[in-house]
């Protein structure tokens, strides 16, 4: 009972609306015509409005009918999606999975992934952002995301497990029009102290750990496409993941760095997936860590 209607009165309602009579719709759900006729005669008395038209051979929803019958489909639905949703969880599933997400983590693994999560768990209520480098790491510690993919530099904290997933691999590019670009010998560290270095930083704390400093002049980014925007803008070099910049660097638009005695990983940083230790992760997450260990291609 909802108020003063039930759910079988809307059911009746929509079966009503959809077959055009009520003999049908005594057929599609199993009822005598009269019991269809009660019920919706029922509806009109404790809802004060008139659903259908009956001066003619056929009953025709009056405009009031029109909008309520749509309310009713919308009600159905959710009451379809609570009681799946319920047998989720009394099967053991979480009833919300919240990811967390850092921004060099490659796109087409990631969405891969949640297509057939969502395929294998369709009433699942999944949402997930994209955060500055660290704000997965917190939002983990914070408890506002279950799972994280997540860059963990220096080294994983003790209270997190981390799977590792890939690494990305990091080239130190500029803009064709920039004046490293022009140097058509190894790059030492003295030609580039002097030029900025678009460095993404952690917005919460941009005076933290910083990996692979060279220029003397730091430009400061939370947004890796923004950083590339300015990368590409001419007003500096940087490290940037193979697949951002491939489509420039085959275009000409961006040139890499050949930079002699490179103290930078050239396999990149290591991308993992995450929860905190003291929590153990339901099984649409498990299902979920699984599908981006294989498709990021790492057992």
């Amino acid at each position: 009972m909802i108020g003063k209607l039930t759910l079988d009165q809307l059911r009746v309602l929509v079966a009503v609306a959809d077959t055009g009579s009520f003999t049908a719709a005594s057929r599609a759900v199993g009822r005598a015509q009269s019991a269809i006729s009660q019920m919706i005669a029922a509806l009109e008395n404790s809802q004060g409005v008139q659903l259908f038209d009956r001066t003619g051979y056929r009953p025709v929803l009056t405009e009031a009918g029109r909008v309520l019958v749509s309310q009713a489909r919308t009600t159905l639905s959710n009451a379809k999606r609570f009681e799946a949703m319920a047998e989720h969880m009394r099967s053991g599933v979480e009833a919300e999975l919240t990811l967390a997400i850092d921004p060099l983590v490659p796109s087409d693994p990631f969405m891969r992934g949640l297509r057939d999560l969502n395929e294998r768990y369709p009433d699942l209520s999944i949402s997930f952002s994209t955060e500055g480098l660290g704000g997965s790491l917190r939002r983990l510690r914070d408890r506002t995301a279950a799972l994280g993919i997540c860059i963990l530099l220096p080294t994983v904290p003790d209270d997190v497990v981390a799977y590792p997933l890939m690494q990305v691999a990091m080239k130190p590019v500029v803009s064709v029009n920039h004046p490293l670009a022009q140097h058509k010998r190894s790059l030492q560290r003295s030609d580039l102290e002097p030029h900025i270095q678009l460095v993404l930083s952690d917005p919460v704390d941009p005076g933290g750990p910083n990996y692979g400093l060279t220029s003397t002049r730091i430009w400061r980014f939370s947004d890796l496409n923004r950083r590339l925007d300015f990368l590409l803008g001419g007003f500096g070099w940087c490290r940037m993941p193979d697949h951002l910049i491939a489509k420039a660097l085959s275009e000409g638009r961006l040139v890499l760095l050949d930079i002699e005695d490179d103290n930078a990983p050239q396999q990149g940083p290591p991308i993992y997936a995450a929860h905190m230790r003291d929590k153990t992760i339901g099984p649409a997450a498990r299902w979920f860590l699984d599908a981006m260990r294989e498709f990021m291609m790492i057992d």
